[in-house]
């Protein structure tokens, strides 16, 4: 057979398996980071969900092994389930009520202002280009740059 014949070989690339946490929303594609920092601020747990599914979605997942701690969080986490399972596990949930709820549960708005700790976790993780711009295809590769910045963080 003439060189210029010659059969090729290449290799097909891989495809991805499972789903790569990227979802719709009207900017485009989009990945939520869900995230749980100690009373300092620094990460203790990360996640990633495609961008239209709602908070409460990761919400038992993530906080369902906290014990003994005050747990705050916006009025997305307002649900009764969730309130609950933390009372239950001896925590004290310092989550406004959702403007929509019939009756409106009390909580603390000092201890509530601490949750700008996790305003400033998500604000110094997307100072960094590679995990506010999401380069990677793949979500664990993403979620491994979230968790080098996150020991970066605690580094600090």
């Amino acid at each position: 057979m003439p060189r210029s014949c010659a059969p090729i070989r290449t290799r097909r690339a891989r495809q991805k398996r499972g789903p790569q946490e990227i979802g719709r929303s009207r900017g485009g594609p989009s990945t939520k980071i869900h995230a749980v920092v100690d009373a300092l601020g620094n990460p203790v747990k990360l996640a990633l969900s495609p961008g239209q599914t709602h908070e409460m979605k990761l919400a038992y997942e993530l906080l369902g092994d906290i014990e003994n701690a005050y747990v705050a969080g916006d009025s997305a986490y307002d649900a009764g389930p969730l309130v609950d399972l933390l009372s239950t596990n001896g925590c004290t949930p310092v989550i406004p009520s959702n403007p929509t709820r019939a009756t409106q549960r009390d909580f603390d708005r000092h201890l509530y202002r601490e949750r700008r700790l996790v305003e400033n976790f998500f604000q110094r993780i997307k100072r960094l280009r590679r995990i506010s711009m999401r380069f990677e295809k793949l979500a664990r590769n993403y979620l491994s740059f979230l968790h080098l910045a996150a020991a970066l963080i605690w580094l600090q």
